[in-house]
Order: structure tokens, then sequence, then C-alpha cells
């Protein structure tokens, strides 16, 4: 025999024998040999000895030793002892409990034994255990058990501590279910524990009874479980009672336990606030084609398919973080396969020809010498010469064809496109806000006041717009544009023709005046210990005493009429891009700031960009931004939002700029005016203090990047870029819902010659396609996209041989109706586009709908793109790592019975992201992933993968913070290197190449700068926040660790005879074995006569045949 069966039949026989045996002896030489064991052994051989029927003959012999006329202590205790340590491992020691007709006898073992603490001690922790089945912990509430053990709750004594935490803990296992929560509701408990909490918090000065208070604390947070209870809670004064004792408990650092819970518990209770909205709708509508002119406001349950950005983080609700991940991964081999999207009738897939001129494309300035206005490349008034082309180039009997929409785009400046009637054009003449303007007149020496808003009114003329111009062009004369490719003047033309919903007429400053990296890098901020409980006691202070408060609408998107005070600060968002809904100014230097929601719905808030002006110098300004949407963010983690001065930038410095501290982000107690389902609201916090009196300022989310700024950046590379080498070209892929065009432009090198050899040279160079910024508030995409895009159009030798080996198809912008109305995810029509790919609509999804349609004509004449890459960004994850398609590694990930052995697979979809990782700092090839979930079988990147069979099909994920790993580690992502990241995918696409020796030359491989020694420095995902974001969880977790310690100290002690004395032992440990203290003056003894529960009306009254009745247990 081996010895592990030795062992276990050695078990079998212990366990056999201590359920048979009838002496006293024996029984207590089999208890003290278990426990032993279970002392000795790891939780791996507790495990095995509950699969042996440890539980279930533990509870044979409670039963056995229980039913005599007079019950011998010296064995119950101890076997109860073990029974409290081996069942709070055994989930289902609760059900055992009760097919052994233990529970209503352990209850009547504690009703008889009230004035023993040992004993009742003994109970009271098995009867803890027992509770942590649902049905045992109901069956106890059903016979009295709550108002047995509430009784055994004195008020602050320092004797027996030891069973008045066992009484607190246990009444809290049993609050473990609705039921007895609803009982202990009803019958005035709360009010009972508050008492009992500041009973023993006022006096506990020698701090012996700190767990007997946080036990108090788990019962109230328990109780408050429902609706009823937080009711309860607030009207007894709860939280007036919890603020005020834990600000004593701040006072002391080894009260630090007691902190925590308190705060969490009123967060917990705190009543639910709507937002200070007339409606949770936008302020932004839009008349959608095919759907009813006004969009009711009624109750939406959150779209959880659109909670989080690319698509690859996780959805909103906390059900869904909770969710087996591998239950989303794709696990049907049929829907894994390549298969090919239904094929669109040829003469409709024609009209996209016209998109790839580098094919039609005579070269003829080859054969002179080449001059810019005869460059490739299309100045800025041959966009309606395009859009001709394009034109002519379509089927006219199509409606739904590229080509009747690009026809429309000759008069898009005239008129709305078919999808959008009734937009507001921009008004004739662009200008800055008023808080702009003042400034610009100072620092062009104009000699004019500054003017207040009431005095503006008159300002809003031709003369004044003229006069405005002229103002501008002097202080661009003084100042000068000090920003490389980038043209105000021209910017300011480009803006006047975006067509935005509110017509926006004013310009934000830096978007017309331009912005360069700052000098320097900027690390994350450190985050301040605490700072999230010292936000949230001041928001309960705010509360509580209001005598600081108030509470004034100070900006309201809606209302242009609203004059704030002279003192106050000053916002606006009315600009392209901006979001800011509502400010209010809760006190002197505090504003809540409400966000406008996605247009035409009534969700999606995180996005904001707002313009904040008539500030004080060096004074501490906290905004909130109270009705954030995401469960998480990197503002936890390091992450600031981003600043701009207009007076900084007049001195010579136009930087947008990390700013902020004391950040965090956290659940708040808002909820939404009318109901929407689970939807919760989060508070983004933090604080700036601004550098200048009388400044106008900017904040927002993300560095800032307009449809406006795209637009004037790609004219100005149309100019920049040398013809005879650079073939670039501009044209128009469609119209969006309100008439804005979608660019898409083409880019690869001139041949060298017209031959016949170089021309099919070009002709057959594989292609690229790059798209971004479907999700409007994701604006590091575009700034990844600038950096492609100028990289791709610079003098660099290595652009110059990635042009020569591919064609690049970028559509840097998917959804300008987003971009330019400031919202964080959809589109005009209330939809996420990245969600639409399958089955896109012409008219509601224009971009989508042309973008599949060009891939499938690249498809059908033989040019499938090599690589396909949707720029997005990251709210979650520190970094830049791609999401890429594999059949395999799903299969893998998902645990599926498939055998991937014999499966065929290109690994080449991992070329590129191990590229990256040798040559971009900012790249981590360890947060990639290649797998294919259920939930993103709609997006970009596996519609392209599945349907055109584009092997290397990704998502390139940019965080919005920065980077834990190589160069960067600490240091927060800026403009800079976002544009790098752009270039370094560019570099990333020669090992692709076919011909690898001359494009791998050794001088190439140096300017590359390879190797950068981030690899294998990382950090999957980020730790939980040091601070809880959530305060629905139950925060006050018992742990077996504390119940172990409780129980040893209960056996350490004289003999069970000395009943008397026993209780004065237990003051001899200091908590979880609770300390000696001086005994104080409590009226009433310790465990008082249960006069009214002297007998238990029991429901279910038998035990395995036994009849139990009351006072006694007989056979």
């Amino acid at each position: 025999m081996t010895a592990s069966t030795s062992s276990s039949s050695g078990l079998e026989v212990l366990l056999s024998t201590l359920q048979n045996a009838g002496d006293v002896e024996s029984t207590l030489n089999i208890l003290s040999v278990l426990d032993e064991l279970l002392s000795a052994g790891t939780e791996r051989r507790v495990s095995y000895m509950i699969r042996k029927g440890a539980s279930e003959a533990l509870l044979t012999a409670l039963v056995k030793f229980s039913r005599t006329l007079s019950p011998s202590y010296s064995v119950l205790l101890p076997l109860m002892h073990l029974l409290a340590k081996v069942g709070q491992r055994d989930c289902r020691i609760g059900l055992k409990a009760e097919e052994a007709g233990a529970v209503l006898l352990i209850l009547h073992l504690l009703k008889h034994n009230v004035k023993h603490a040992r004993r009742a001690a003994a109970c009271l922790w098995v009867i803890q255990v027992f509770s942590s089945s649902v049905s045992t912990a109901n069956l106890i509430g059903e016979n009295h058990g709550l108002d047995v053990i509430f009784s055994l709750i004195p008020q602050y004594t320092t004797k027996h501590l030891h069973t008045i935490k066992a009484a607190v803990n246990a009444f809290a296992a049993l609050l473990g279910t609705k039921a007895n929560v609803c009982s202990a509701v009803s019958k005035g408990y709360i009010s009972g524990l508050l008492r009992l909490y500041e009973d023993w918090h006022n006096n506990d000065t020698q701090h012996v009874a700190i767990a007997i208070r946080h036990a108090l604390l788990h019962c109230l947070y328990k109780v408050t479980h429902i609706a009823a209870g937080r009711r309860a809670f607030i009207t007894l004064g709860g939280i007036q009672l919890l603020s005020q004792t834990t600000q004593m408990c701040l006072l002391k650092k080894h009260l630090e336990s007691l902190v925590e819970p308190s705060v969490q518990l009123m967060r917990k209770c705190f009543p639910k606030t709507p937002l200070p909205l007339s409606s949770d709708l936008s302020a932004y509508t839009f008349p959608i084609p095919g759907r009813p002119a006004a969009v009711p406001d009624v109750d939406v349950a959150p779209d959880e398919s659109s909670g989080e950005s690319d698509d690859e983080e996780a959805d909103n609700t906390q059900e869904a973080e909770n969710k087996d991940y591998d239950e989303d991964l794709e696990t049907d081999l049929n829907k894994l396969g390549h298969h090919p999207g239904p094929q669109k009738p040829k003469d409709l897939l024609l009209q996209y020809s016209f998109l790839c001129p580098e094919l039609s494309h005579d070269f003829q300035e080859l054969d002179r010498d080449s001059e810019p206005e005869q460059s490739s490349a299309l100045s800025s008034s041959d966009e309606d010469a395009v859009t001709d082309r394009a034109g002519s180039s379509s089927s006219s009997s199509s409606t739904s064809s590229l080509g009747s929409r690009a026809q429309a785009e000759m008069s898009t400046e005239r008129q709305a496109s078919a999808g959008g009637q009734d937009f507001h054009g921009p008004s004739s003449v662009l200008s800055t806000s008023p808080s702009i303007r003042t400034m610009v007149r100072e620092a062009a020496r104009e000699g004019s006041p500054a003017l207040r808003e009431d005095e503006q009114d008159d300002e809003e003329g031709e003369a004044e717009g003229s006069h405005h111009c002229t103002m501008l062009d002097r202080i661009l004369q003084r100042h000068g544009a000090c920003v490389a490719h980038h043209e105000p003047k021209l910017y300011c033309a480009t803006a006047a023709k975006t067509k935005s919903i509110p017509g926006f007429s004013i310009l934000a400053f830096p978007d017309f005046w331009g912005h360069l990296p700052p000098p320097g890098r900027e690390p994350m901020a450190p985050r301040k210990p605490n700072v999230q409980r010292q936000k949230v006691l001041e928001d309960i202070r705010r509360s509580l005493n209001n005598d600081d408060i108030i509470n004034q609408v100070v900006f309201e998107l809606e209302d242009s009429s609203l004059q704030s005070p002279s003192d106050c600060l000053r916002f606006f968002s009315k600009f392209e891009c901006g979001n800011l809904r509502k400010a209010v100014q809760v006190r002197r230097y505090e504003y809540d700031l409400i966000l406008n929601a996605d247009a035409n719905c009534c969700q999606n808030t995180q996005w904001f960009y707002f313009e904040v002006s008539n500030m004080a110098a060096d004074v501490p300004y906290r905004f909130n931004v109270i009705n954030c949407e995401k469960s998480n963010s990197q503002f936890n983690y390091g992450m600031q939002p981003v600043l701009y001065s207009v007076r900084e930038a007049l001195e010579g410095r136009p930087h947008w700029v990390r700013t902020g501290t004391d950040i965090c982000y956290f659940r708040n107690h808002f909820c939404p005016v009318r109901g929407r389902g689970r939807t919760t609201f989060y508070t983004l916090t933090f604080t700036v203090t601004f550098k200048h009196n009388e400044d106008v300022c900017y904040l927002a989310y993300h560095y800032p990047y307009t449809y406006s700024a795209l637009k004037t950046h790609l004219k100005v590379l149309q100019k920049s870029v040398d013809p005879a080498k650079v073939f670039f070209q501009q044209q128009i892929l469609c119209s969006t819902l309100s008439g804005n065009t979608c660019p898409v432009i083409t880019i690869t090198a001139c041949p060298a010659s017209r031959t016949w050899k170089d021309m099919q040279q070009l002709r057959n160079r594989p292609c690229v396609v790059l798209t971004g910024r479907v999700h409007p508030g994701e604006s590091n995409a575009s700034w990844v996209m600038k950096g492609t895009l100028d990289f791709l159009c610079s003098n660099d030798p290595v652009a110059q041989c990635v042009r020569e080996a591919f064609v690049f198809k970028i559509i840097p912008m998917l959804n300008p109706d987003g971009v330019i109305n400031g919202t964080n995810r959809c589109d005009l029509n209330s939809e996420d586009l990245n969600r639409q790919w399958c089955n896109p609509d012409p008219v509601l999804s224009p971009t989508i709908y042309h973008t599949k349609g060009f891939l499938h004509y690249l498809n059908s004449i033989g040019k499938t793109p090599l690589v396909y890459c949707d720029y997005h960004g990251h709210s979650r994850k520190k970094n830049v790592f791609l999401y890429g398609c594999s059949v395999k590694e799903t299969l893998w990930q998902s645990g599926s019975a498939v055998d991937t052995v014999q499966l065929k697979e290109d690994p080449g979809y991992r070329t590129i992201p191990k590229t990256l990782d040798r040559i971009a700092p900012a790249f981590s090839f360890n947060s990639c992933n290649y797998l294919v979930e259920k939930s993103r079988s709609a997006t970009a990147r596996v519609v392209v993968w599945r349907e055109m069979g584009v092997l290397r099909s990704y998502t390139m994920e940019s965080t919005y913070n920065g980077c834990d790993q190589g160069i960067y580690k600490g240091l927060q992502m800026g403009t800079r290197e976002l544009q790098e990241m752009g270039a370094k995918f560019c570099h990333s696409l020669l090992s692709l190449a076919k011909d690898m020796q001359p494009l791998y030359s050794w001088r190439l491989i140096n300017h590359m700068d390879v190797d950068h020694s981030s690899q294998n420095c990382f950090e999957d995902d980020e730790p939980p926040c040091v601070e809880e974001i959530e305060y629905s969880q139950d925060c006050l977790t018992f742990k077996g660790a504390d119940l172990d310690s409780d129980v040893n100290s209960n056996t350490v002690g004289a003999d069970e005879d000395e009943e008397g004395d026993e209780g004065h032992r237990g003051a001899n440990h200091q908590q979880g074995s609770i300390g000696q203290a001086q005994q104080s003056n409590v009226k009433g003894c310790l465990f008082p006569e249960l006069t009214s529960i002297d007998t238990l009306g029991e429901k279910r009254n038998t035990l395995n045949g036994m009849s139990v009745p009351d006072k006694q247990i007989t056979s």
C-alpha cells in the first residue's frame, strides 16, 4: 500500500470513528488529531479533508453530543471550534448543516448559553459559517435568529469582547440575504446599530474594540443593500453620524481601518440626485432621414456594445466586467473562416475606380521639368475637379452610388446632402470668443479697454467681422505664425466651410493659432494618497453644511443669453469639437461640469473641450466633470487633462500641456434626469491653478484635433510635397449626413520614368489602407494619423523606400460629423459607426458604406490590401498596441475542442507587431492580442479580415495616458510621441516588402533606431485602483484567517467549569484578540435574559426525526 493510500485510509478511519464514537475521551482525542492536521496543513489539505467528509462527520458528532439532557461542553466546545474552522472553507456547509439537522440545534445551544461567553462565542461562529448559505441564513432568520443575536450586542463594555465581536459578525453574516435584510429594516435594527456604533465610538477611548466597531459598520453596510434600508439610514441621521466619526478617525492613524468602510457606506447611501438638466437628450439634435424629426426623451437602456473605446475595451456595466471573457470568443469555425461578403454588382463597384488615380495617371510631367502647379498633387482649388471626375466615373442610374453623391458634392456649400436637410451652415465670418477678442486687442495694441460680454451684442454684423479680420491680421503680423505646417488664415477659411448642427461661428483659439509640443517630457502625475476619499468627504460635507454653497448656473449651452456673475469663471464651448453643456458654480472656487451627450441620443459622455476665462492667478480651482460614463479611466493612473493658455501662446509658447492636481475618477451619486436602466455616472475631479490673471484658457480630455485642422493640414501637405518624388492626391469619398466631405488620400512614390518597367512596378505595388477617427472622442488617433501623413510626405529616406514599396489609401477621419459636433462615440445618427461594418446603410452610415465598397473594389481588381489598420484610442490601458485576428489563437484561448493542429494559418499577422516592438518606443508587443470576439464581429478589423481576406487587419490602440515600459516609462504621451508612432508604423511595413535587401540596408536600419529596449518590460493591465472606484460592491469581506485566530484565542483559558470568570479573560487580547482595558460602568449585564424571545417559534422543528421542543433537546 502506498503512503498516499495509507494516509487517505487513516483520515477516513478518523472521520468514521468520530461519527460512531460514544465516549468523551475518544472523541476528544480524534478532535485533537483533526485540529493538528488542520492547523499544520495547507488549504489544499483542508480541501482534501472536506472532500473526504470532514464537515459531515463533525455535524453528525455535533448533533449526537447535543441531544443529551446534559450536553458535555468539554466535547461540544472543541467540536464547534473545529466545525467553524472547517466550515468556513466548505462552500456547502450551510446545506450540509440543514441536512444533518444542525441549524436549529446550534440556535438552541446559543439560546441556552447566552450567559456563558465562551460557549456563546462558539455557537455564534458556527452560525456565522452556516449563514454562507442563503437558505440556511433564511432558516435562522425565520426562527428569530436575528433577534437572539442582536440582543447579545450590548453597549460599550470591556468584558467578553470576543463574544461581542462574534455576535456582530454573525449578525452581519445573517444579513447576507434579502429576506433577513428586509426583516432587520422592518424591525428597526438600523436605529439600534447606529446607536451601538455611536456608543462604541464615543466610549472606546483606548481603541481596544476597533474590530467590533468595524463589524458594526459591516452590519450597516449589509442592511443598506435595499432601498428601504438606505432611506432609513438617511432618515435616522446615519450620514451625519458617520461624517462626524470619520473626521475623528482621520485624526488618529491607528483608526484608519474604520475610515474606508465609513466612506464607502456614506457613498452607498447618499441619495441619488438627477443631473441638473431639463432633459437627458443631447442639446444637439439632427433630422435623420427616415426617422421622426423630433426624438422623444424616453427611458433608454444603455447600449452595452458601445460602452468602450476601440471596441476592445470592456462594456460599461459592472455585469459586463464580471462576465467570463472567454465566453465572448468566437468558436464557430464557419464564422472564423474567410467568408467574402455579398458581392455588389460590378457596375456599382466600378464607381470606386476613380479612387485609384495611380492606376490611370500617365505621369506626362515626368517628360518635362516639373513645376508645383503641374504636380499630381492637387491644390486647394482642385477639390471640385476631383468631384467632377468622381461623378463622371460613376453610374448615374444608381441612387445610392458614390457618383451621385460626388456630383451632389459640387454644391455642398449651397445646400445639404441628401441625408441632411435643415442643417446649419457656418457664418460667413468666423471669430473668436469675446474673451479672446479682448486679449487679441490688447496684444495688438488696439487700445480698446477690455470688453464686457454684455457689450458684444453689437459686434455680430459684417462690419464687425471685417474689423475682426483686420485685428487678426495685425496680431499675426505682430506675433507671426509660429507653428510649422499650420496656417491660421487657411484654417479660418477652411473652418468657414465646415458644417455643424448649431452652425458654429466661433473659432477656438488653439485650433486657429496652432500647437507645438512642449519642449520637455511630461511625467505621469503622482496620485496623492487618499485623494478620492478627500474629495468624497468634501462632497458629503457639501450636502450636510451648505453655508458656503452657491449652486449657481454660470454657463448653459442651450441658453446663450445667460450672463455669468463678474466674480466667477466664464465658460464657453460652442465651437468645433467643443463639449460642455452646463457649468454650475458650487463654491467660490469649485465648479460642477456637465457634458453634452452624443447628438440625437442621451449617452456617451466622456469627451470634453471648453474655454474658461476670468480667472485669478495662483488660485486652485476645482473642476468636477460629473456625468462621465466609463467605469474606470487612466485618470486614476497618472493621466492629466490638457490645457492651452492664450496668453502663453501669444508670448511664443503655443503648447497644449498636461495639467491638474488631486486627480481622481470615481462613481458618484448622480443619475439621469429620467431613468435609463443601469446607467451610472462617474466624477472626474481635478484642480487647476492658472498662471495668469484674466487669461483665456482651454481645457480638454486630450489633445483636440478638429475636422478643419485635418482639411487644413491636407492642403498644406499638398503644397509641400515634391511632385517629382511623391504622388499625393486628395479626393472625396462621399458626403456625410450633414454635408461635410470625407477625404481619401492616395500617397505613393512617383515612377522613376514613364517606361513600361517603371510604370508596371507602380501598378503592381501592394496596397495599404489606413483609416482613423471613427470614434470622435479618440483624438489621439488623429495625431497618430498626422504623424503617418507627415512621414509619408517627407524627404526621409525611409519614407521614400516605403512609398516605393506601397500605395497608401488613407481615410483619416471616418466620422467627420461626430468630430465637428464634439461627440464622444457616435455619428449624428446616434450609432457607433464601428458597429456598422457588416451591413452599413448608404444613407445613415455613408462613410462606412463607401469605405467598405472601396475595399470590395480593391478586392475585385486583385489589389486586396496587404495591410488594413484602423487607428483608435484606448482609455483604460497604457502604451500603444495592436489587435489583430487569428483563428488558432482564438480557439486556443476559448478552450475549444477543435483540433488546431490540423488548422493551417499564416503567422504573418504577427510580423508588424514584432517589428514595431523593436523600433517604436511607445509600442508594447505584450499588450497585443489576436482574438476574435463575438461582440466585435461588426467592427472594421474583423469584417475586413473575414470578408476581404486581409490577413493583417488591425486596430491600433493608442493610450490617452502614457507608457509603463521602455524609454517612455512613467511619461505621458504628447503629440510628439503620437506622431512618432504614426511614422514608426510606416517603418514597420518595410518588414513586409518583397525586396528586403535594399530596403533593409544598414543605413536605413540605423536611421530607424531599432531595438529601443522596451521589450519584455511591461505590465499587461492596470492593477486595481488604490481606492475603490465603485461603492456597490461589498467592501467589507469576511476573512477566514480572522475567524481562525478568534477561535484559537477562545480555546485558551481555564476549564469550562469556571464559567463565572470566563468573560474577564476575553479582555486579555488586542483586537482579533481584543486587548486589556480599564473597566467602565455599563448599565445592565453583558448578556441580559432573553425575555422577548424566550421561546423560539420554530418553522422547521425536526432534526433527522428528532423532536426539538423549547428549553431542552431530547431524543
